[in-house]
C-alpha cells in the first residue's frame, strides 16, 4: 500500500525540520548580502570621513565632514549633477514615451506578435559597452549611417558639446525603452476588458477612454518602471564613458570614477558616492509616495 506524505511529514521523515530547511536557504543569503553588500557599504562609509588615498601608504587621518563640505561647495561637482539631471530627464522621459507607445501598439492581436515583441526586447539584452560602441559607429560623421540617412552631412553628434549629451541619451532610450514597454504591456493586459466595453456602449471617445481608464490603471506599474529607470539613469556610466569624452557628458558617475581611480582621492570619492546614494534615495522616495497614491485610487 502506497501512502503519500505531506511536506511536513516528508521533512520529519528525513530528519529535517521545517526550520532547518528554511535556515538552509535563508542563512547563506543573509551571509552573502552581509559580505558583498552591507560590509563594503559600511567600510566605504568609514573611508568617506578620512583623507585615505589608495595609491599611497600614508597614514589615514580622520577629517570628519570635510570631504562632504568640499564636495557640496564645489561648483564643478554641481555641474556634474546638473548634467546628470538633464540626462535623467531626457532619457527617462523618452523611454516612457517610446516604451508606453510601443506597448499600446502591441496590446492587440496580430500576426507574428510574439516574434515582433521578442525582437523589440533585444536591445536591452545587449552589453552597455557594446551598445555604446555600436552607436558610436552609427554617429560617426564620416561613415555613420545616421548622418547619411538623414542627410546631415558630417554632423558631429558626439563631438559637438551642445548635442553630445542628447546623443548619448538617445542611445539609452533605444536600449531601455523595451523595458518600459514590457512592464507597460503587463499593466495593459491586466486592465479589465469590461471597462472598455462599457465605455464603448457609452460612446466615450478614445481620448477619454485613454485618460480615464487606461492611464489611471496602468499608472502604478508605469511608475515602477520610472523608478527603476531613474535609478539606473542617475548611475549611468558605461554609455557616457564609452561614447563621448566631452565635458558636457561628464555625468556624476564619470566624475566619481576619475576621482577614485585617476586622482586617487579615495576618501573623497567615497563621500561623493554617498551623496549620490542619498540623492537617489530621496528621488526614489518621492516616486514611491506617488506610487502609493496611484494604488489608492
Amino acid at each position: 500500500m502506497i501512502t503519500t506524505l505531506d511536506p511536513h511529514s516528508r521533512a520529519a521523515y528525513r530528519g529535517w525540520s521545517d526550520i532547518t530547511i528554511r535556515n538552509l536557504f535563508v542563512i547563506p543569503t543573509i551571509l552573502f548580502l552581509i559580505v558583498f553588500n552591507i560590509f563594503p557599504l559600511l567600510y566605504s562609509l568609514g573611508y568617506s570621513f578620512t583623507d585615505f588615498r589608495a595609491s599611497t601608504k600614508d597614514p589615514v587621518n580622520f577629517v570628519g565632514l570635510r570631504n562632504y563640505m568640499e564636495l557640496l561647495s564645489d561648483p564643478n561637482i554641481w555641474s556634474n549633477f546638473t548634467i546628470t539631471a538633464q540626462y535623467v530627464i531626457v532619457s527617462v522621459s523618452g523611454q516612457v514615451i517610446v516604451g508606453f507607445g510601443l506597448a499600446l501598439l502591441l496590446n492587440r492581436s496580430f500576426p507574428l506578435k510574439g516574434l515582433i515583441t521578442t525582437l523589440l526586447l533585444l536591445p536591452m539584452m545587449l552589453s552597455m559597452a557594446v551598445v555604446g560602441l555600436f552607436w558610436k559607429l552609427l554617429y560617426d560623421p564620416n561613415f555613420g549611417i545616421i548622418n547619411y540617412s538623414l542627410g546631415l552631412g558630417k554632423l558631429e553628434w558626439l563631438g559637438d558639446p551642445n548635442i553630445a549629451l542628447y546623443a548619448v541619451a538617445l542611445t539609452d532610450i533605444w536600449m531601455w525603452s523595451p523595458f518600459v514597454m514590457l512592464l507597460s504591456l503587463a499593466g495593459l493586459s491586466a486592465v479589465p476588458k469590461h471597462l472598455y466595453e462599457a465605455a464603448s456602449i457609452d460612446r466615450a471617445s478614445r481620448l477619454y477612454t485613454f485618460f480615464r481608464i487606461t492611464l489611471p490603471l496602468v499608472a502604478p506599474i508605469l511608475l515602477i518602471a520610472i523608478i527603476f529607470r531613474t535609478m539606473e539613469a542617475f548611475k549611468t556610466f558605461d554609455l557616457a564613458y564609452v561614447m563621448s569624452g566631452q565635458p558636457t557628458t561628464e555625468v556624476v558617475s564619470i566624475r566619481l570614477y576619475k576621482m577614485a581611480f585617476q586622482e586617487w582621492q579615495t576618501g573623497k570619492s567615497c563621500a561623493l558616492a554617498y551623496i549620490v546614494l542619498i540623492m537617489v534615495l530621496c528621488i526614489t522616495n518621492v516616486y514611491v509616495k506617488y506610487l502609493n497614491k496611484a494604488k489608492e485610487r
